[in-house]
């Protein structure tokens, strides 16, 4: 019987102080199983990682991957783990920073797509980064991520 490791994610969630209150940097998933669908589709900029490289290096690179952009210096605030309902556990750091979501170059997968039909084609990581406040995130990030902005509510509290 062989034993299939878990899944691990580590990411960056920037945020910063507007006149409106906190607001967090979230990325819409790309590919053609998201296009349509808001609530449960946007997510911390995160990706997989090796159990050999460190949670916070694997971050700050997936940061770079996923948005095309160097991550942002500054204090890091760790916000824990969640596991998501797919199992695969999250890690994730919150750093203020301020950043133009028309800057991004996402990073891009490529799949089968039409199912079954052949023919492969390539899809943008996030097809949209955008600043959202912590009540309008709540309501569209993958559920189990939700606890990091509540973490991090706690701490800007």
């Amino acid at each position: 019987m062989t034993v299939r490791a878990t899944k691990r994610s580590a990411g960056l969630l920037l945020f910063r102080h507007t006149d409106a209150g906190l607001e967090v940097l979230l990325g819409h998933m790309g590919g053609p199983f998201f296009a349509k669908k808001d609530a449960g589709a946007w997510t911390v900029p995160k990706g997989e990682y090796e159990p050999d490289e460190p949670a916070w290096e694997a971050a700050r690179r997936e940061f770079q991957e996923e948005l095309g952009l160097a991550p942002p210096d500054g204090e890091a605030v760790a916000l824990g783990e969640v596991v998501q309902s797919n199992g695969k556990i999250v890690t994730a750091w919150a750093v203020e920073a301020d950043l133009d979501p028309e800057s991004i170059n996402p990073g891009t997968f490529t799949m089968e797509w039409p199912p079954r039909s052949g023919r492969t084609q390539e899809f943008p990581e996030l097809d949209r980064v955008a600043w959202l406040a912590l009540d309008r995130a709540r309501e569209v990030v993958i559920p189990a991520q939700a606890a990091f902005l509540d973490r991090l509510a706690e701490h800007s509290g």
